[in-house]
């Protein structure tokens, strides 16, 4: 009598059965990746312009208010852009601010840092955006 070597249907529906298991628990993951690179896009260009206030507030501090640009309690998250990034805060336009016409009402002396108005977002990330750390000139 000749034995046959193979899988048995019981086994292959066993494998099938923790593949699709398995492909049921890794597909979530994979579908937020959008998500996840939206936020990553906000954070990273909201650090951008954090950076970009602190060496502004440097250079006005170096040269005694003469150079740089003010940034005062009266100025809008939308006044940063032109300031901080050529007019733009991303060249596709997903990442925008939550709300631009926002003031930072923080910012009334020079030094003081305005965390609470300007806020990054992207239009595949979350609603809540990324918060600007805005170094002020003061008035």
């Amino acid at each position: 009598m000749k034995k046959e070597n193979g899988f048995t249907l019981i086994e292959l529906v066993v494998v099938i059965v923790i593949l699709g298991i398995l492909a049921a628990t890794a597909l979530p993951k994979f579908v937020n990746l959008s998500v996840e690179a939206g936020d990553a896009a906000a954070q990273s260009v909201a650090g951008a312009i954090t950076s970009a206030t602190s060496i502004n507030y440097a250079k006005r501090l170096a040269s005694s208010g003469t150079s740089g640009t003010a940034v005062t309690a009266t100025t809008t998250c939308d006044d940063l852009t032109p300031l901080m990034t050529g007019d733009k805060l991303s060249s596709d336009g997903k990442v925008t601010w939550l709300s631009g016409t926002a003031t930072l009402a923080g910012c009334t002396a020079a030094g003081a840092v305005d965390s609470t108005a300007c806020k990054v977002v992207h239009a595949s990330g979350t609603a809540t955006g990324y918060a600007v750390s805005v170094i002020c000139t003061g008035a």
